[in-house]
């Protein structure tokens, strides 16, 4: 039941002009800074259309747009089948280890990829763990190489494709399955013929999740810079602007690639889906059931499992903690020690204070972010609001634009004389920080909470409506209490999302104002690798307990729900109980 009340579309109004300012503005600013370089004030004697020529004759460009688009392409390729292959075996086969996988994948997916990496640059540089103590000579050349920074993106982003497919393969249509085998189809001939097909939109999904999330990462290279200069073109717009001069031209025509590259992804993900059909949900369709596999094979897929989820997260991980305690650069000349922790904890207040900083910055990118998705995902569920689809839309754009390119787009948007004179100073403080956190954030936010209200009937606030209740009141008394338990994960989501966004933290910190990213990253780049480890073990480890702490405090809250309340004596007393009937209790009280 959809409402087009006044007040829903004045709601549709108001979140059309904020996604518009967050996201398309700052877009737009980028891809306006091609066509003029001097928007913003500085001299530039390129035109636009040259500029954007340039980029295939100067050696620095050329060599950042063949990188990224190499490191993407081969990426994706080998990261989706990777994926792939091991969400097939998942479904079909029952082993201990896929448990083991699942909870690796989902670490992955959220751990920042500038951590993951400064873990490979301990375990694998020159005086390394896997040299000093393993005498792997070789491993240095070998990681810190194209195929070998290829080989850690694609352990870093196959849980996209992992995740994904194996959703899609949940659900198996068995009465096709029944009439391929019953034709002479082999196993091979069924899932090529029957479940891949239909398992399209699935694959191209998790193909493009992990070429835009590698195409856009700023971490891993940032993070192995000390180390293997590797030029991308996240990384080439963070230079461009701490060059001296500035060139924010530069920046302007790269983020303009980078976000050209993304779109004709996204083009050829719609070419190859095209109008086609591929639900084949019916009576016919069944729940896929693990089989347990023979003895060897159950043997295989364990160790497996088990040395995949150790070479993912124990290898970079591990190598972070020993890097930690050691008293020197090179773990071959290790002795152990507590004065890097002693360093970052009580003698230096950096840590502390950039701790502070990303706290509280996440903290109200979340709490705005939850308020600003909370009506986009009312608008897309509830509301008969004719631009609706342009909402889903921009929810959408800043998942798909890097956070570097978000970054540059803040810094032209606000770095403008006429905007300080209106007193709206923003560059070069904490609030341009937030305002793009809450930007980035907003994707993850409408999913999580787009998904639970689609399990809440439309028919409920309409009644409550019917009976006088105000937008207020059917929000506060049915919206609210039934997705207690979503708003606290969409909130813990852009929490811990927001406080490790190394890219948007990088490109907009204003000066003498350092964040928990910053301050790890920083650390990596002048080759201080115990003390940068201590911190990301400090501080990380500080993050990770405050959102547990939360999620355990909160944990009694989101199960005082309406229709858990109700529970007890059958679901249709729980809602007969839920917020709509208190509130026509409440309605007939006066």
């Amino acid at each position: 039941m959809r409402h087009s009340g006044r007040s829903e579309g004045a709601i549709g109004w108001i979140v059309l002009s904020v996604l518009t300012v967050l996201i398309i503005l700052p877009l737009g600013t980028v891809l306006l800074q091609v066509v003029k370089p001097g928007l913003l004030g500085e001299s530039a004697k390129d035109t636009g259309a040259s500029l954007l020529l340039e980029v295939f004759t100067r050696p620095l460009w050329s060599r950042a747009l063949k990188n990224s688009l190499l490191l993407g392409l081969c990426t994706t390729f080998f990261g989706t089948i990777f994926g792939a292959l091991l969400a097939n075996l998942r479904i079909k086969w029952e082993f201990k280890a896929g448990k083991l996988l699942d909870i690796a994948a989902w670490i992955l997916m959220i751990m920042p990829s500038f951590i993951i990496a400064q873990g490979w640059v301990y375990f694998a540089s020159g005086n390394g763990v896997a040299r000093a103590w393993l005498g792997w000579d070789g491993i240095s050349s070998l990681v810190f190489s194209f195929p070998g920074l290829v080989f850690i993106m694609v352990l870093n982003k196959f849980p996209f494709a992992y995740v994904t497919i194996k959703s899609a393969l949940e659900w198996k249509p068995k009465r096709l399955s029944y009439a391929a085998r019953v034709n002479g189809a082999t196993a091979w001939e069924e899932w090529k013929t029957v479940q891949a097909p239909l398992c399209i939109p699935a694959y191209c999904s998790a193909a493009i999740l992990i070429f835009m999330d590698t195409i856009g990462d700023f971490g891993l290279p940032s993070a192995i810079s000390g180390v293997y200069r590797f030029q991308t073109l996240p990384y080439a717009i963070y230079q461009a602007l701490y060059s001296s001069p500035i060139r924010f031209d530069m920046a302007g025509v790269l983020s303009f690639y980078l976000v050209l590259i993304i779109i004709a992804a996204m083009v050829l993900q719609y070419l190859i889906m095209g109008r086609k059909r591929f639900d084949f949900m019916d009576t016919g369709t069944v729940q896929a059931v693990p089989e347990r596999p023979p003895r060897a094979a159950g043997v295989l897929l364990n160790i497996t499992g088990t040395f995949l989820a150790f070479l993912t997260l124990c290898v970079p991980i591990g190598s972070t903690v020993i890097m930690s305690f050691s008293d020197s650069i090179s773990v071959a000349n290790f002795g152990f020690t507590l004065e890097n922790y002693k360093n970052v904890i009580l003698e230096s207040g950096d840590l502390l204070k950039g701790l502070e900083h990303s706290l509280g910055i996440a903290a109200a990118a979340a709490v705005l972010g939850l308020l600003l998705g909370f009506f986009v995902s009312y608008v897309m569920n509830y509301s008969d609001f004719a631009l609706k689809r342009v909402i889903d839309v921009l929810s959408l754009v800043a998942l798909a634009v890097p956070g570097v390119v978000l970054g540059i787009g803040y810094i032209f948007v606000w770095n403008q004389r006429w905007i300080e004179n209106l007193g709206l100073q923003m560059y070069g403080t904490p609030k341009i920080i937030v305002l793009a956190s809450v930007a980035a954030a907003i994707p993850v936010i409408t999913r999580v909470l787009t998904g639970g209200m689609a399990k809440i009937p439309g028919q409920m606030l309409f009644a409550a409506r019917l009976q006088g209740a105000g937008l207020s009141m059917r929000v506060r008394t049915i919206l609210l209490p039934l997705l207690k338990a979503t708003i606290v994960s969409a909130f813990l989501s852009a929490f811990g999302g927001s406080v490790f966004n190394l890219a948007i933290n990088t490109v907009l910190y204003p000066p003498n104002y350092t964040t928990l990213s910053v301050y790890i990253s920083k650390g990596v780049e002048n080759l201080e690798f115990g003390y940068s480890a201590a911190a990301t073990i400090a501080g990380g480890g500080i993050v990770v307990l405050l959102i547990l702490l939360a999620e355990c405090l909160t944990r009694g809250w989101k199960r005082s729900n309406g229709l858990e309340n109700g529970s007890e004596n059958g679901p249709e007393n729980g809602l007969e109980n839920g917020p709509e009937n208190r509130l026509e209790n409440r309605l007939e009280n006066g």
